[in-house]
């Protein structure tokens, strides 16, 4: 994983450098997510992926799938891709370079877990309390979690903000275990 990890982000790193210098970065963005929905089809990420198959074949089969919806610096990503045998790293290549591109727009990712769905006022009150906290625009990823039992947990860049009912409970027990109470 590691090894693939970092190949996804040396392409991405040299897609966006290509991308900013010719001004394309929100098309590269688009069509990167959509080569990666593409490949994220098991039928069709198998078959790129099948070394059984001749590179000729698979080479046509990306062009005549992704020549509809990825100009032609894209396409030569994806087929650089697929000659190097890491066509299954596409959509790892997409999130690198959207987070990148991010990066650059000062825009910091952030997850919040809760035990029930986020009403509108609140996803705003607690988007805007990141806001503050990161001095910057923050994209909220929401889940849903029952086990945290009530409350949240928060997740900015490297930082956890555990205000559930279950880390609550948890540090109980350990301060009650280890005598600290």
């Amino acid at each position: 994983m590691a090894r693939s990890t970092t190949a996804a982000r040396r392409y991405a790193e040299a897609a966006f450098e290509i991308a900013l210098r010719d001004g394309t970065v929100d098309a590269w963005r688009l069509e990167l997510d959509a080569a990666s929905t593409i490949v994220s089809q098991a039928v069709i990420g198998r078959t790129l992926a099948n070394p059984a198959i001749a590179l000729e074949t698979r080479s046509a089969a990306v062009e005549e799938t992704f020549g509809r919806v990825a100009s032609r610096p894209v396409l030569n990503l994806i087929l650089l891709a697929l000659r190097r045998g890491r066509i299954e790293d596409v959509p790892r290549i997409a999130a690198e370079f959207k987070r990148l591109d991010d990066r650059r727009l000062g825009i910091t990712p952030a997850i919040a877990i809760s035990a029930a769905p986020l009403g509108p006022d609140e996803v705003g009150a607690l988007t805007g309390r990141l806001e503050q906290l990161t001095g910057g625009r923050v994209e909220l990823d929401l889940q849903v979690d029952p086990s945290i039992l009530g409350g949240l947990v928060v997740r900015v860049g490297d930082r956890l903000i555990d205000g559930s009912v279950r880390g609550r409970l948890e540090r109980l027990r350990s301060r009650l275990v280890s005598g600290a109470l």
